[in-house]
């Protein structure tokens, strides 16, 4: 019987385990301190510049691309129009509609996200999710996004999104977004 006492451990320490990797940096509280705080709608407003990558699984860069993005507000209601360019010469285009539904909570719709994106600010971060329609060779799948988004001044944000299906890891695609400069000193 002193396989039982063995088991017991085994069995505590696969719950340690699991529960240590439940446990989620990504909890929007965490930056709440966190400076200079990131006001929405003041930083998306005007014209931005955006330089990106899309990496796989295994970190292997599978696409490179830059964007230019007109956003405005009227009220609690915000449209980002993002004109995508691709290292290989293909362009897509994406507009956000983005509604300030309580302070420092907000709801976004695109043509290509299924339902309604959910963003919460805390401090230097917006934290966002949404299923995106992504379109690959002949069939298109809806991929859960992940996004963190970091002022890091009142210029550049950060952005770092985690893409999933069905729970597992698909890749991540890293943004650097830069107000123009006639905006930044507002």
């Amino acid at each position: 019987m002193k396989l039982l006492p063995v088991f017991k451990k085994t069995m505590m320490l696969i719950i340690c385990l699991l529960m240590a990797s439940c446990a989620s940096t990504d909890d929007p509280a965490l930056y709440a301190h966190e400076m200079p705080r990131l006001d929405l709608q003041r930083y998306f407003n005007g014209t931005l510049d955006a330089w990106g990558m899309f990496q796989d699984r295994s970190g292997k860069i599978v696409k490179r691309f830059t964007v230019v993005i007109q956003c405005q507000w009227n009220g609690d209601v915000g449209t980002l129009d993002e004109n995508f360019t691709y290292a290989d010469g293909s362009k897509q285009k994406r507009i956000w509609t983005l509604t300030k539904v309580a302070p420092d909570h907000f709801t976004g719709k695109a043509g290509d996200v299924i339902g309604e994106a959910q963003g919460i600010v805390s401090g230097n971060t917006l934290h966002w999710k949404y299923v995106l329609a992504l379109p690959v060779d002949d069939s298109v799948y809806h991929v859960d996004f992940d996004d963190v988004m970091v002022l890091m001044n009142g210029k550049v944000m950060l952005n770092r999104a985690i893409m999933r299906k069905f729970g597992v890891e698909l890749g991540s695609v890293t943004l650097s977004f830069a107000r123009r400069s006639e905006q930044a000193g507002e």
